[in-house]
């Protein structure tokens, strides 16, 4: 298993505990992708840019197109402008990848209702344990990102507790692009209730 699958099955089991916002995930995940392309020296870090090395296939699809995503040339891409790019629809992408891989089924809340819409669920199976085996240990990559997600106790001030400065580096920018599209969800919500107080004279 990779990182951004147990983080996305680690967040399904826990998810019904809280509402998540799919764009926090998808964030999450590209970080995810990003700490597996590094542990598989497929990417490196100068300051804070991603460069490639000598192309190969990777041995999990997701992670091989994440691969192939980074920018070859010079100028490359920096971490959060790669985050941004390849979190876009991430979240719906994995799950589609889990559930032809058997690791989700749909099902129906009311079988006597022909139209009623189906709903994901997580399948008893080796990666659902081993995902949350690695959540339960408190590993500190996977805890980070599923914060970054909505899961635990949330985003935090404090600097992620790992070693390797490259995956810190990492997990900072997941942190620092979930807060900007939150600090954008605000504006939103605030130009949309001032227009909306337009309209009703307020």
């Amino acid at each position: 298993m990779t990182t951004p699958r147990d983080l996305l099955i680690t967040t399904m089991d826990l998810a019904a505990r809280r509402a998540l916002e799919r764009g926090n995930l998808s964030l999450a995940l590209a970080g995810a992708e990003l700490i597996d392309l590094l542990e598989a020296r497929a990417v490196t870090l100068a300051g804070d840019h991603l460069v490639p090395s000598d192309r190969r296939s990777l041995a999990d699809r997701m992670l091989d197109e994440a691969a192939s995503s980074l920018a070859q040339q010079a100028p490359y891409d920096s971490v959060g402008t790669w985050l941004w790019r390849r979190g876009r629809g991430l979240s719906e992408a994995y799950l589609a990848a889990l559930e032809a891989e058997g690791q989700l089924s749909r099902r129906r809340r009311h079988r006597w209702m022909i139209f009623q819409p189906t709903h994901t669920v997580l399948v008893d199976s080796p990666a659902r344990r081993h995902a949350a085996n690695r959540y339960a240990s408190d590993e500190p990559v996977l805890a980070a990102l599923a914060a970054a997600a909505g899961i635990g106790d949330g985003l935090t001030e404090r600097s992620p507790s790992v070693a390797d400065e490259a995956v810190a580096t990492v997990l900072a920018a997941v942190q620092d692009a979930v807060r900007d599209l939150e600090a954008e969800r605000q504006r939103r919500a605030i130009e949309e209730a001032a227009f909306d107080n337009i309209w009703r004279g307020d």
